[in-house]
């Protein structure tokens, strides 16, 4: 039970809805200059940019669609690879097309992806004579200045084509990976689009925005499209399932995860003579609440951490590490009392025992230990990915038992690790678990 969870949405267009209609009106002069510049913006890219849709090979039906746009005068397309993972995952069953602004479809393959980046790299099947109009990249030797316009394109709920004005805020903090926090309106079917600055060139590529907050959007920044370019711009087409290389690249993803996280010890923080462990400040959104008002009879607060490391992996997200502990005192309970309630709490916890089309049945091993001066009873599942080889999802569950009325409880959540880094974690965290007898 995370206690304050920050979603966020992938641009992949579904249903569209009719718009409710604008209730007043602002001032006619300002307005007007963002106009022009959002039509400049569109007419000088409107030959660049294309709708992806992915359809069923059997009923020719379409099964997503999302944005994209030309990157070379040979027929290269950039997107995002939830836009086109169906295209690297079942092939046997899709087949991916491109729409420009003409209506006028033609198919694609897929030549590559970047996994931890969530891009891809389309090509034309058949390309039209001459040259395709292309966009170009902004250098990396003008950097953006914060405050500076950007311009997105895309295909927002398969209604049409659209371009929406906002600032370039910088960097994300605490990403896992360099995004940047774009204040404009992103929308479903826009994934994959171009983001420009005012001369027209690519800055960055639309993702995902947040669900609980307005202009709250997110770019992949232009490096990232570069080096998947020059890295693959010859590349044969991907014919069959590619699990084997999402498999790869979520393994480098869960390599320099782990490296970060273990690196340094963990915060410490005391709930009377405990420490519990919880990721450093600059690796980790956490979040807390105090005296629960629910609970008369004894205080409990929490607190929730997340790294935001998720990466798309085909139909689910992977690749990132939670923590979140309870600490208990109920000196009016009773040891009897206490322990009754202590111990449903820790036996309320959900493992995946059951398995499911991800991964296989979670295997949990029990015991109690001790570290840093606490007994602990403590449970660790795994569960292994079905298709991706090598990767499993890993916790531990852990609760003190040194107390009659007081105790902590943890838990760590692991996504996307191999056998070995899962232990790892597991060790790491146990090892912030601490107990210091009052003087």
């Amino acid at each position: 039970m995370l206690g304050a969870v920050l979603g966020a949405l992938c641009l992949q267009a579904v249903h569209a809805q009719a718009p409710a209609p604008a209730r007043g009106s602002a001032p006619a002069a300002a307005p007007a200059q963002i106009s022009r510049d959002a039509q400049r913006a569109y007419e000088t890219t409107r030959d660049k940019l294309v709708q992806i849709r992915t359809l069923l090979r059997n009923s020719n039906t379409q099964a997503s669609v999302g944005s994209g746009f030309f990157v070379s005068a040979n027929g290269l397309i950039i997107t995002n690879f939830h836009v086109a993972s169906q295209l690297a995952l079942e092939p046997e069953r899709y087949r991916g097309v491109y729409v420009p602004v003409d209506g006028k479809e033609a198919e694609v393959e897929l030549l590559a992806f970047d996994v931890r980046n969530d891009l891809a790299l389309l090509r034309v099947k058949a390309p039209a004579a001459g040259a395709t109009p292309q966009l170009a990249f902004r250098g990396a030797d003008r950097p953006l200045a914060r405050g500076e316009r950007i311009y997105s394109l895309g295909n927002p709920l398969d209604i049409g084509f659209a371009v929406t004005e906002g600032t370039y805020n910088g960097l994300v903090q605490r990403s896992f990976y360099p995004r940047i926090f774009f204040g404009g309106a992103l929308n479903p079917g826009m994934s994959g689009g171009p983001a420009l600055d005012d001369a027209g060139q690519v800055v960055g590529v639309n993702v995902s925005k947040r669900l609980d907050g307005d202009l709250l959007s997110f770019l992949i920044p232009a490096e990232f499209a570069q080096a998947l370019l020059a890295r693959a711009a010859s590349a044969q087409p991907i014919t069959k399932p590619a699990h084997a290389e999402v498999a790869r690249q979520l393994g480098e993803h869960q390599a320099l995860l782990t490296q970060r996280f273990t690196a340094q010890p963990l915060t410490a923080q005391k709930h009377g003579g405990y420490s519990v462990p919880v990721p450093d400040d600059a690796l980790a959104r956490c979040w807390g609440r105090g005296r629960e008002p629910d609970f008369k009879a004894f205080d409990l607060e929490r607190t929730d951490c997340q790294i935001d490391s998720h990466v798309y992996a085909g139909d689910f997200n992977t690749g990132y590490i939670r923590l979140r502990y309870e600490a208990y005192n109920a000196p009016k309970l009773g040891p009897l009392r206490f322990s009754a309630m202590y111990s449903q709490s820790f036996a309320n916890e959900f493992f995946a025992t059951r398995g499911s089309r991800k991964a296989t049945p979670a295997e949990c091993s029990e015991r109690f230990i001790e570290t840093g001066g606490m007994p602990m009873r403590a449970v660790v599942c795994m569960s292994a990915y079905r298709k991706l080889t090598g990767l499993y999802d890993v916790s531990v569950l852990t609760m003190s038992v040194n107390q009659s009325t007081r105790g902590v409880q943890g838990r760590m959540d692991a996504q996307g690790v191999s056998f070995e880094n899962g232990l790892k974690l597991v060790a790491h965290y146990l090892a912030g678990f601490k107990w210091e007898a009052a003087k």
